[in-house]
């Protein structure tokens, strides 16, 4: 892919079968033009943050190649979510359960504030589990080259 960037996404899932939305959300990113999955972190359970009480998290990040922009990119995850019965709604309180969660960690080393996209996502310095997984990926990258 010419022009491309590596960025590193993390997957959340918090209902229904944790595993399986993780895989079918990896998946969709494997099969989508424009985005190589490079890698992919080990799997860690987290306790929920948000509201009321909530099943843990499983967590995974994977790290893609694309020739996509942020903004392209943010719609593939806001798709995978959708294709993962993930449901967006006023009513919903923002960190809700949800069968998969895709967000963008970092998209190579570009700084991007728009209302709708924070990159590098802005709760990356309080989710130690993202750090590790991040490291994790860093030296699984570093070790192919």
């Amino acid at each position: 892919m010419p022009n491309t960037e590596v960025a590193f996404l993390a997957l959340g899932s918090n209902l229904g079968d944790r595993e399986a939305n993780l895989a079918a959300a990896l998946s969709l990113a494997s099969a989508s033009p424009g985005c190589e999955v490079l890698a992919q972190s080990s799997i860690d359970e987290t306790t929920a943050v948000g509201p009321g009480e909530q099943g843990p998290y499983l967590n995974q990040m994977v790290a893609v190649r694309t020739d996509m922009s942020p903004e392209e990119l943010l719609s593939l995850c806001m798709e995978i979510e959708k294709q993962g019965g993930r449901v967006r709604s006023e009513d919903l309180p923002r960190w809700c359960p949800r069968t998969i969660d895709v967000d963008i960690v970092t998209f190579g080393k570009k700084v991007v504030n728009e209302p709708d996209l924070v990159i590098p996502h802005p709760q990356l310095a309080h989710r130690n589990f993202w750090q590790r997984e991040l490291k994790e990926l860093e030296n699984i990258l570093s070790d192919r080259r």
